[in-house]
């Protein structure tokens, strides 16, 4: 039996957060979204400074410059909260 696979790109598209929940678009369509307290950095910040997030590692990570904070899209993929401070 063959299986039709599309290539994966993890690559993000977008972001979205709200008071609750960090939503990272896709370029491949998934959307990952995690609770927004496994971030603290970004759970104690001002909507401005979690609007202001740039596109890191080629497209397959996120970092908000205004508050020191990296997420890759592997971490995400694989469920994984932010290290303890």
């Amino acid at each position: 039996m063959a299986i039709l696979a599309t290539a994966a790109d993890e690559r993000i598209s977008d972001v979205r957060i709200d008071d609750d929940y960090l939503t990272v678009e896709l370029m491949d369509g998934r959307i990952i979204s995690a609770p927004l307290a496994w971030y603290p950095r970004l759970l104690n910040a001002s909507p401005d400074q979690r609007a202001r997030w740039e596109r890191a590692g080629g497209g397959y990570g996120l970092h908000w410059p205004d508050l020191d904070e990296d997420l890759s899209t592997e971490g995400l993929l694989r469920g994984a909260p932010a290290r303890a401070a």
